[in-house]
């Protein structure tokens, strides 16, 4: 969706549509203003109060607008491009169990629309202080996000998502050679080299499928999770969470401790994974016994991640027009490089990404720890 603006004047029968809004299709536009104008008396709303809040990778968007109860979230989910089911299905799953996410006040499937509880402006990341990490606010929040994440696993859900499946995982690796290494790095992959992404993707899939499995929100990180700028304890609200699966036990844990908008060193990283770790135990989830397993299976399930995520922001850059991703390549990549650097089986794919970094005019070699 283009942003161009189709505002216009309002009229006594159209909400004052705050004009920082933009439509690329004037219908659409209309039928907001239709169905917002249809929720105004029933949650007390001020239809002229409505305002972007955030958008995402998708075409998804965010408003939002103040009630007689404070301030309440509306998404603008385009049918056309946008299936809010498993949102909805989702949502209603972690709130059974105690998860703190949004609440669906209305939902119009038909049209794209839903109202929901506000949990805030401030993304977790908003709220860090990247050069201190053992700072007490960084550390009060991400103790709050281990402990949400430990609800979110508990949660019995099997039956009720898709599985993380080899096929999925196959799907997702399969971005890096078509969008990262090919359309954004130039690079015409040689037979040798296409084998051997194969053979490693194999490898990679037969590591992170021998882990347990639980729900999976599959973007747990610091855009994704809301905070209290204020208090760093206070419990924090979780978006974003429409494509859970069911799936390794390790993912959502890599997601918040491998960030993409966000790096700590990996002494910061341990301490956090052995501090999850530690309460996934106490609370009887299925975790190796031993540390060290449990980290080697964090780092084959990040490679996997991080793999995908180099494939998406490339093509959110080239095919979507968001260049904004390509500035956080670098974070990705040198996740995935320090991952291939120390465990065998993983050099070719090493070499072709140092490959992939030196046709972009550089390459990036960083230490790190094993076990």
């Amino acid at each position: 969706m283009s942003d161009v603006s189709t505002a216009s004047v309002p009229d006594s029968s159209q909400p004052n549509l705050n004009s920082a809004i933009h439509w690329a299709d004037p219908a659409r536009q209309a039928a907001f203003a239709a169905w917002l104008q249809g929720q105004t008396a029933r949650h007390g709303l001020r239809p002229e109060t409505v305002r972007s809040a955030s958008s995402d990778a998708s075409f998804r968007r965010y408003f939002r607008v103040d009630g007689a109860q404070g301030s309440l979230i509306i998404m603008d989910a385009p049918p056309a491009q946008e299936d809010c089911k498993p949102f909805v299905q989702v949502a209603r799953l972690l709130e059974a169990g105690q998860v703190g996410v949004p609440h669906i006040l209305e939902w119009d499937e038909a049209q794209g629309f839903m109202l929901l509880s506000d949990l805030g402006a401030h993304t977790l990341l908003s709220t860090l202080t990247p050069d201190q990490p053992y700072a007490t606010g960084n550390r009060a929040r991400y103790n709050e996000a281990l402990e949400e994440l430990i609800r979110i696993q508990h949660i019995q859900a099997a039956d009720q998502l898709k599985p993380y499946d080899d096929a999925l995982l196959q799907r997702e690796m399969d971005l890096l050679p078509e969008w990262y290494l090919t359309k954004l790095r130039g690079l015409t992959l040689t037979p040798e080299q296409q084998t051997m992404l194969s053979n490693t993707f194999e490898l990679i899939k037969s590591k992170v499928l021998s882990q347990s499995s639980v729900l999976v929100h599959r973007d747990y990180h610091s855009r994704n999770l809301m905070a209290n700028p204020t208090d760093p304890k206070a419990r924090l609200g979780v978006i974003d969470f429409q494509d859970a699966v069911w799936g390794p036990i390790t993912y959502d844990l890599v997601s918040l401790l491998r960030d993409a908008y966000v790096m700590w060193d990996e002494d910061v990283q341990i301490d956090y994974a052995v501090r999850f770790w530690e309460k996934a135990r106490k609370a009887g989830l299925p975790v190796p016994e031993d540390f060290g397993d449990f980290w080697r299976d964090f780092e084959w399930m990040g490679l996997q991640r991080h793999l995908k995520v180099l494939g998406i922001f490339a093509r959110l850059a080239l095919r979507d027009g968001k260049q904004q991703y390509l500035d956080d390549i670098p974070r990705v990549w040198t996740y995935a490089h320090r991952v291939c650097a120390r465990y065998q089986g993983l050099g070719p794919l090493l070499r072709l990404l140092e490959q992939a970094e030196a046709a972009n005019g550089g390459e990036q070699t960083q230490v790190g720890y094993t076990f």
